[in-house]
């Protein structure tokens, strides 16, 4: 990127300052196409409109793959020991085809939606023994005591991880998260070396598990590599985990502070599958998307990006954006139009999307079901927002008060 195309706009200061919804109308109001400065001092382009996002999303001239250019120093500024660092920098999320396309099919043989429909009365149940413990609670954070432990229960059993090891799984994830980055090393490492150790168990005794399935798959002939098995491991469990707890945790706000649209859901509990879409588009965990870079120079919007140069697309701003959606400050549980940005769009949209809109569904239907006379014990405006690049909070105290 050029000097004269430099910028004091900052993704830290967007993320991480003290209203990103603001920052987000700020980036809607300027130009669709914007230099800005990136997490580790480098300088990257915006993409701030929905239908500029897909074109970005949906170009074979951009690459996720950081091997393919020169310029990132992501491996120091994630913070990542160099020993584990390859692992998360190597997600499903961070290939291009032909290899995305090869891991992506492997994969998908394992997370069909025919499976995760088969795990909804298991989620349920999850669910429900988890809203038990809830009952007597006169207040309590829904984040540790069930936005969390929910989805890392499902994940875990989806996987193949024994039942004993949950708990430590779910503190590591939690570290992964944490922003400290001794806890992220810590928790990092603990997982890599935990996933070697269960595949090799895997590959002796397998069971009916996702690991176990990997662990026989094989493309033309090609299996997979211990690597390759961990990070695409890997992948499942920050997408499967950390995503679904903000998306409990962010809808669960969302309907205790818009009551008119909380009791016209709970009037139609079917349209329970609708209210998701529309959380996801208007309060999904989804800010941003994963960091691509031009393979050559490429205009869009206007703007001509040239080689090398990192573009961030961003999910927010696409999914608030009247040239798309018909008033998009509004959050309408009824919405027809489910075209959002929150799980993704093209071949690097998430896979465990079906997964994640059956946690979510069953998660908010149970809540606001068992826990009819449920309220916030905070004022909203006083909630803490993780400073993350997803859109997390940090608790969310409720009283349960009754339950049915």
């Amino acid at each position: 990127m050029s000097s004269d195309t430099a910028t004091d706009l900052s993704l830290v200061e967007i993320l991480f300052g003290p209203d990103r919804d603001a920052a987000f109308g700020r980036l809607l109001d300027g130009p669709a196409i914007r230099p800005a400065t990136y997490f580790d001092g480098s300088q990257v382009w915006l993409v701030t409109r929905y239908h500029d996002i897909l074109s970005v999303l949906s170009d074979k001239r951009f690459s996720n793959d950081l091997t393919k250019q020169s310029k990132s120093n992501l491996t120091a500024s994630i913070g990542l020991p160099e020993d584990v660092a390859p692992y998360f920098l190597h997600t499903l999320g961070t290939y291009d085809p032909p290899d995305h396309t090869r891991l992506r099919r492997l994969l998908s043989r394992e997370f069909t939606p025919r499976r995760i429909e088969q795990l909804r009365p298991r989620i349920q149940e999850i669910a429900d023994e988890l809203l038990d413990s809830l009952a007597a609670e006169p207040e309590a954070d829904l984040i540790d005591r069930f936005a969390k432990p929910l989805p890392v229960s499902v994940i875990c059993e989806l996987l193949g991880i024994p039942a004993g090891d949950h708990s430590r799984w779910l503190a590591w994830s939690v570290a992964l998260v944490s922003g400290d980055l001794e806890q992220i090393a810590d928790g990092a490492r603990n997982l890599v070396a935990y996933l070697g150790d269960l595949l090799e168990e895997k590959r002796k005794a397998p069971g009916e598990d996702v690991l176990s399935g990997l662990c026989r798959a094989h493309e033309d002939g090609d299996r997979l590599s211990t690597e390759e098995l961990i990070s695409l491991s890997l992948s499942l469990l920050i997408g499967g985990h950390d995503n679904t707890v903000s998306l409990i945790a962010n809808g669960t706000l969302m309907l205790l502070t818009h009551p008119g649209q909380l009791a016209r859901l709970r009037a139609e509990p079917d349209g329970m599958p609708a209210a998701v879409e529309e959380l996801l588009r208007f309060a999904g965990p989804a800010d941003i998307g994963v960091l691509r870079y031009a393979l050559e120079p490429v205009e869009i919007g206007g703007v001509t990006i040239p080689a090398g140069d990192g573009v961030q697309v961003v999910y927010a701003t696409g999914n608030r954006d009247p040239r798309r959606f018909e008033r998009p400050e509004q959050l309408d549980l009824t919405r027809a139009d489910k075209a959002h940005l929150g799980l993704g769009h093209g071949i690097h949209h998430c896979i465990g999307a079906a997964l994640a809109r059956a946690e979510g569904e069953i998660a908010l239907s149970r809540l606001i079901t068992r826990f009819p006379n449920l309220e916030l014990a905070a004022d909203p405006a006083e909630l803490t927002w993780k400073p993350a690049t997803s859109r997390a909070l940090a608790a969310l105290p409720v009283r349960p008060a009754r339950q049915t």
